[in-house]
């Protein structure tokens, strides 16, 4: 018999073996298939299902009560007693409520000028108003800067404070709650909050305190965002159209229904009784301006939202920083949640309609199915139905119930309508990170309370040549420095997806899988938003 050379034979068996293997984990996959992996997935289905049409609910919901809102509503002046408080030559500013501003910060080397300058800009009696500089910075550079500028309002006629601590312990909350324990504001009545980018027009006070005055029932009066860099790049234009939805629809539905809603921690007017009543300042979760409202809220007092009262702020232009913030604002409620519900339920002086609208609406709906049926459903199961064709998705939840809340989303910005697809797109590829920030903190796991302060660049200042450090375009990008892992494998993943459906699918989702994975790879690869060398 021919003897057989060793260098055909060894070629064979590997390949022999590949086959073998082949066929093994082809009937491994059948036998598994049916019993175990199309059931589990069917059942993911109908749970995706079943948050989308909660979601489409409470849009639908949110969308009738605002048109309801805008067309029979009466204005806040009309619904609540307000009367403008006046300068009186005969008893000079006595008529005029103290008022402190505080205005916490961290390190805010590009923006501190702004939020000092408006506020000592404030139409409102000098012997009636302190401001307070909570400066946590532990840059030694950017402490000095900020108290310079302090004594260069003081020395103007400002009543104008620095104060620093020996610590961060609370971070933002901690900061706040120091301040207001100091000797010279025991006699002030009302406490309004300015992050540093936030510039207020001197009429701010004017138009919102004598809510307060005339109405001893109301605790908040809250201003809505104006952003002064939406048109910076794509990223900011994609954060002002969920904004300006939170802003028009969300907050305005809350404050005309229930008189509640979460305070946006900045631009807004607190009667400090109720501060106190609430149990002051807590430093449980990182979201320690929903916590106070929350705890306001079930005391009995209300809140006012003044969608034409609006403050000028900045957008997070970097995605580094825009991940980070997007972290703290779905970790935190979520958090919230966990720690409240039961003392929600339990409260006893509050309707038990409110008690629904805070518990299923304000948090269940908005701060935890929103994340996880935009992830999970669009990011995952969608894609396994086309890898197990035996698992069918009907085309009203796969199409229609997201076309629909995509439009409902889209009245808070007109302008940008045109943008919905690339915010579509985008919004999938941040619920993977909001809705692991989620089950972060339902489960108060590790970073359950990580707190990252938001770096802002001064990028409103554009316009005055304020742009050193921002690069739009950069020609050199360090890939190491900026890869994101997680986006990049979502991205692997739908693209695989993609591939078989293109060769084997009917539904054609292979559009939505190719666009969707362009967009995991861009953000994988930070090319997103400005760039700001290290």
């Amino acid at each position: 018999m021919d003897s057989v050379s060793p260098k055909f034979v060894l070629p064979e068996t590997f390949e022999g073996v590949k086959m073998e293997i082949t066929g093994q984990l082809g009937m491994i996959w059948e036998l598994v298939k049916a019993p175990v992996i199309v059931p589990l997935l069917q059942l993911a289905v109908y749970i995706c299902l079943l948050m989308s049409l909660m979601l489409l609910c409470e849009r639908v919901y949110m969308g009738i009560v605002i048109v309801l809102v805008k067309l029979f509503w009466k204005k806040p002046d009309k619904r609540y007693k307000f009367e403008p408080i006046h300068d009186d030559e005969e008893i000079g500013s006595s008529n005029f409520p103290v008022v402190l501003v505080q205005i916490p910060m961290f390190n805010e080397r590009e923006v501190y000028k702004l939020s000092i300058g408006a506020a000592s800009g404030l139409s409102w009696p000098s012997d009636r108003l302190v401001i307070q500089v909570l400066d946590d910075s532990t840059d030694p550079t950017v402490k000095q800067m900020v108290e310079m500028e302090c004594q260069r309002w003081a020395s103007k006629g400002i009543n104008i404070r620095y104060q620093i601590r020996e610590n961060r312990v609370g971070y933002k909350a901690g900061a706040l709650k120091e301040g207001l324990k100091r000797s010279y504001v025991k006699h002030c009545e009302y406490v309004v909050i300015f992050d540093a980018d936030f510039q207020p027009e001197p009429d701010f006070l004017r138009r919102s305190i004598p809510f307060l005055v005339h109405n001893p029932n109301i605790a908040l009066v809250q201003a809505r965002w104006r952003f002064v860099n939406s048109d910076e790049c794509l990223l900011t234009r994609m954060q002002e159209m969920s904004l300006d939805y939170h802003f028009t629809v969300e907050q305005e539905v809350g404050s005309s229904t229930h008189a509640f809603f979460g305070f946006n921690g900045t631009a807004g007017i607190w009667r400090i009784a109720a501060i106190n009543e609430a149990g002051g300042w807590k430093d449980r979760t990182t979201v320690e301006d929903m916590d106070l409202a929350v705890r306001a809220s079930l005391r009995g007092w209300k809140f006012l939202y003044l969608g034409d009262l609006q403050v000028k702020s900045e957008l997070p232009s970097t995605f580094r920083a825009f991940r980070f913030q997007q972290h703290r604002w779905s970790c935190g409620p979520a958090n919230l949640f966990r720690k409240m519900v039961m003392e929600i339920i339990r409260n006893k002086k509050v309707r038990f309609w409110k008690k629904v609208y805070v518990i299923y609406s304000f948090f269940f709906v908005r701060k935890v199915i929103a994340h996880w049926v935009t992830f999970c459903f669009y990011c995952v199961v969608l894609p396994l139905t086309i890898l197990v064709p035996e698992v069918k998705v009907p085309i009203w939840g796969s199409v229609y119930i997201p076309s629909i809340i995509t439009v409902l989303n889209s009245v808070g910005t007109p302008r940008s309508i045109h943008l919905l697809f690339y915010w579509i797109l985008f919004e999938n590829v941040m619920s993977l990170h909001r809705t692991k920030a989620t089950l972060i903190g339902l489960f108060e796991a590790g970073r359950a309370n990580e707190w990252v302060v938001t770096a802002k660049l001064g990028s409103g200042q554009s316009a005055k040549g304020n742009t050193k450090g921002l690069k739009r375009f950069p020609r050199i990008f360090k890939l190491p420095d900026r890869l994101n892992t997680l986006e990049l494998g979502f991205a692997a993943f739908l693209f695989v997806c993609g591939c078989y459906d293109y060769v084997h699918g009917k539904n054609n989702y292979f559009i939505y899988l190719f666009l969707q994975t362009m967009s995991f790879f861009i953000s994988g690869l930070g090319w997103i938003g400005t760039y700001v060398p290290s």
